[in-house]
């Protein structure tokens, strides 16, 4: 039975999805603050965190930070702020998903099984490496390398531009990439796309080029 610590200092909130949580078969455990998740993440095993964002005694995201230090457990953040900004820096943090308040206990109850079958998915067997100009890829190491310097990227940009590259030159819908990078599409969101395409070219600094936008559509990356 897997199980999930769920972290808001509204006891309502952590009633409602405690509840559809349970009914799934999931085993649930709460915590009402940030160091409160800490101390439960040291001494416990958790296959998924649900995070409030803003909490007495420490924030969801200084929590989430230092959850992720402890163990590689993934995270799924509320809030009830859904600016761009906010999302963006989430993700850059570790944040698997993130969903804003107020939500459908349904569709949270969605992204947790897809978090947590994308979590324990076998991981990338590919032994390609590529070459564009001063960008070079190594799928199966995972790694990414700017004019020789080694790339400091998110799980989830690593998993874009792998998709992207595999699938070079062709036109990739926003559906498509949320179905096949982050594993679902009527849950999704375009601008879960559009925020990781942001980070990854920053991330790929001058070979931001080889990312091309399709107006009104989607992505590809274009390179001989």
């Amino acid at each position: 039975m897997s199980r999930i610590l769920i972290v808001d200092d509204e006891m309502n909130i952590r009633l409602v999805v405690k509840e559809y949580a349970e009914f799934e078969g999931y085993e649930v455990s709460e915590a009402e603050n940030g160091m409160q998740a800490i101390e439960m993440v040291k001494s416990n095993d958790y296959d998924l965190v649900i995070m409030d964002v803003m909490m007495p005694k420490l924030d969801g995201y200084s929590a989430c930070k230092e959850i992720k230090k402890i163990k590689n457990i993934p995270v799924i953040m509320l809030s009830a702020r859904g600016e761009e900004y906010d999302k963006l820096f989430g993700f850059e943090i570790g944040v698997d998903d993130y969903v804003v308040k107020p939500f459908s206990p349904k569709e949270l109850m969605a992204r947790i099984r897809v978090v947590m079958k994308r979590n324990s998915a076998p991981a990338e067997t590919a032994s390609d490496k590529y070459s564009f100009e001063g960008l070079e890829i190594d799928m199966a190491g995972r790694e990414v390398y700017v004019n020789g310097e080694k790339a400091a990227m998110t799980p989830k940009e690593y998993d874009l531009l792998f998709f992207l590259v595999k699938n070079k030159n062709l036109a990739m819908s926003r559906d498509k990439l949320l179905e096949s990078v982050w594993g679902y599409d009527f849950f999704g969101d375009d601008r879960t796309v559009d925020t990781h395409i942001k980070m990854l070219r920053n991330s790929l600094g001058e070979y931001r080029k080889f990312i091309i936008t399709l107006r009104g559509m989607g992505y590809k990356f274009e390179a001989e």
